[in-house]
């Protein structure tokens, strides 16, 4: 008769990492279920409100191959004398594709508040006929589903500033709590290896057990999508991170590339009503195949935000924004004064500007959406799996304890 062998005991090492795991997911399980749900929400977002806009997104201007569109300064006019905001309006996109409306945008933020709905006083965006000034429709964006769903995934809905650790300090531990329950699911041997990979529950009756390894497999197999969510996320709260991403996909390099140095040097007696329209025109000249590209109209604003130079950007893509393109001009004469295009990049820059993408999903579309969307709602279900886990094993404690006082 052969005798069993006698399990081998776990490391000291691994039992710190257990206990750390633990506990850790104790504090943040319900910080990581909402952030994780909220992201879920917002994957789809683009698309859901493109369905509900689709009325606005075309103009429906008759023959509008063979008109021309009004300059932007009266567009501007005409729009705040329809929508009657009290605020500037900030910024403008301009489709590339004619049939497609022009979106004007009201943007303000109050950098002292303390709260999401005071920090921004105004964010709207008013769909307009570029053929002949009339506005289609105005979305409140500040209290939109999806802003509002975007903001709690950001900062729960306090200001953005410091709101941003509020969410960014649990997710930092979760990216431990990743890593750690890869070192605590990895196999000892060959036979335990086989239960770690796959459910194997044709003889198991125990819902502890299911449970346990719905946590288990479902956890390595989300955990490396998961880690790049997640550190994608903390771009956005943590300047370390963004530095960090930068240096090692760039190859080593540790200065980001600035052309702030680039300016308008003409003088302001240069600058006209028609200044935009020739800064529009050459974008347009020169990428007849973007998607859009964005005009600051450079009214002040509450934020008093000053920008280096007069750069637009182009989106080349439709449904991503780490396609893209950044030209300055001089704001006064119109000129161009520099061009960045994709293959001008190196790494590391494609790399930021495609962390947006990568963290909501729309990197490669439909595909790259559809697997945020899981992951997301997988990783809302590790906290409740790993509290039923916890909470099974401390109930079993509990009830031996009282079995035993009982036969004292």
């Amino acid at each position: 008769m052969t005798k069993k062998k006698d399990k081998k005991p776990k490391s000291k090492f691994k039992k710190l990492i257990g206990k750390l795991h633990l506990w850790f997911g104790l504090l943040i399980g319900a910080i990581v279920f909402f952030i994780s749900i909220t992201g879920a929400l917002y994957v789809f977002k683009d698309e859901i409100e493109g369905l509900q806009r689709k009325e606005y997104v075309q103009h429906h201007e008759p023959n509008h191959e063979n008109k021309e569109k009004l300059p932007l300064k009266q567009l501007e006019n005409l729009v705040q004398q329809q929508v009657q905001e009290q605020y500037p309006i900030h910024w403008v996109n301009i489709p590339i594709d004619r049939a497609l409306s022009y979106q004007f945008y009201y943007f303000e933020r109050n950098e002292h508040a303390w709260n999401y709905f005071d920090e921004y006083p105004v964010y709207k965006v008013a769909y307009v006929n570029p053929y002949n000034g009339k506005v289609l429709q105005v979305y409140d964006e500040k209290n939109s589903f999806f802003n509002i769903v975007k903001m709690l995934h950001w900062s729960f809905l306090l200001n953005s500033d410091w709101g941003k650790w509020v969410t960014g300090i649990p997710v930092l531990i979760f990216v431990f709590m990743l890593i750690s329950g890869i070192i605590l699911w990895w196999p000892k041997n060959k036979s335990a290896r086989k239960q770690r990979f796959w459910f194997k529950w044709k003889n198991v009756k125990s819902w502890k057990r299911k449970n346990y390894d719905l946590h288990n497999i479902i956890g390595f197999y989300t955990s490396f999508f998961a880690l790049i969510f997640s550190i994608t996320g903390l771009f956005y709260a943590f300047f370390f991170i963004q530095a960090m991403i930068y240096v090692v996909f760039s190859g080593g390099k540790t200065q980001y590339p600035d052309f702030s140095h680039i300016t308008t040097t003409a003088p302001a007696s240069l600058r006209t009503d028609t200044t935009l329209d020739k800064i529009a025109q050459k974008v347009e000249e020169l990428y007849p195949d973007a998607y859009m590209f964005a005009l600051d109209l450079g009214h002040e604003h509450m934020d008093d935000h000053e920008h280096p130079n007069f750069e637009v950007f182009v989106r080349h893509l439709s449904y991503s924004y780490h396609k893209n393109s950044n030209l300055i001009f001089d704001e006064n004469s119109g000129e161009l004064l520099h061009t960045r295009n994709p293959e001008d990049k190196d790494f590391g820059e494609k790399m930021v500007n495609a962390n947006y993408d990568i963290h909501v999903g729309s990197i490669f579309g439909w595909p790259t959406k559809i697997i945020a969307f899981i992951v997301s709602l997988l990783c809302a279900s590790l906290p409740v799996t790993g509290f039923m886990i916890w909470y099974g094993r401390n109930k079993k404690k509990n009830n031996t304890k009282k079995v035993h006082n009982k036969t004292i």
